[in-house]
């Protein structure tokens, strides 16, 4: 019995069952009737590291998984034919009512989740061009804090976005 997750038992395209096949040297879910292969690709994510005028770096205390209660960067999922750098400051705008400017990629990284499998996380540094903050019904708490007083993020991503955007300041 293979051990992998199972997300699908039947294909979507003609709703035969699926099993297990050997394609591209890699184990996957295949459809022997119509041919649908299950690739279980990554779900893109855009995500925001912003900082305001006296260099605090902007946080949200998440009230959904993953991560609920917990303290991250603000981001989400990259909407089917929206643009990464749109869907980073629309999530910025829908979780704190912030506007800004996308100066630089800092990056893009791999992340496995427990509830969807793999991420792409693309992370931009953000201008912001206001500081009024207005939370959404997905964000607990936002505020800015200092390098020295972030709390805990499990994200390692975005702990690595948090690192590289201050070492980018130092650089300049």
């Amino acid at each position: 019995m293979n051990k992998k997750k199972q997300l699908f038992k039947f294909c979507p395209i003609c709703r035969y069952y699926l099993k297990w096949s050997l394609v591209e040297g890699k184990k996957r879910l295949v459809c022997k009737k119509c041919g649908w292969i299950n690739y279980n690709n990554p779900l893109p994510v855009a995500v925001c590291a912003a900082k305001d005028n006296k260099d605090r770096m902007l946080i949200v205390k998440r009230n959904e998984e993953p991560g609920a209660n917990r303290w991250s960067l603000p981001g989400g999922f990259i909407e089917s034919g929206e643009d990464p750098q749109e869907a980073c400051l629309r999530e910025l705008k829908e979780e704190t009512g912030l506007e800004g400017e996308i100066t630089r990629l800092i990056g893009i990284y791999l992340r496995k989740c427990n509830i969807y499998g793999f991420l792409l996380v693309i992370g931009y540094e953000v201008k912001l061009k206001k500081i009024k903050v207005s939370i959404n019904n997905e964000i607990k708490e936002a505020r800015f804090a200092s390098r020295q007083d972030l709390p805990y993020i499990p994200f390692s991503t975005h702990r690595k976005m948090i690192e590289e955007t201050y070492q980018n300041k130092n650089k300049k």
